[in-house]
């Protein structure tokens, strides 16, 4: 093993979540405002999976008083608390991003079964 991997390694959380690109997710973030620390829910469909290993990302969309809001999570960040998965997703897609351009019921993605 190389230096990089290594260091890596030491970093990678070893119990990850398992979800897929369409699913609705609770992500717990944990949240720093002076002294304290709070745990955060954002709620909303995966619309996107990247990379790999310990850069590996997962943009989650939701809407909020009518506005879109995405945020991106890094799946080892030591801030991600957890990730429940609420709903199943099915899509045939592995970037939702048509959904940007969607509202209401449009924006919907069907549930597995």
């Amino acid at each position: 093993m190389n230096l990089i991997d290594v260091v890596r390694k030491k970093y990678m959380k070893e119990a990850l979540p398992t979800f897929a690109v369409g699913d609705t997710v609770r992500v717990s973030v944990k949240v720093k405002e002076g002294e304290r620390v709070r745990i955060q829910v954002f709620e909303g469909v995966v619309i996107a999976k990247k990379h790999g290993q310990i850069e590996e990302t997962f943009t989650v969309r939701k809407i909020a008083h009518g506005v879109g809001v995405e945020r991106v999570f890094p799946i080892h960040s030591p801030f991600v608390e957890n990730v429940e998965v609420t709903r199943k997703g099915k899509v045939r897609r592995c970037k939702l991003y048509y959904l940007r351009g969607r509202i209401g019921k449009a924006a919907k993605v069907k549930e597995a079964l």
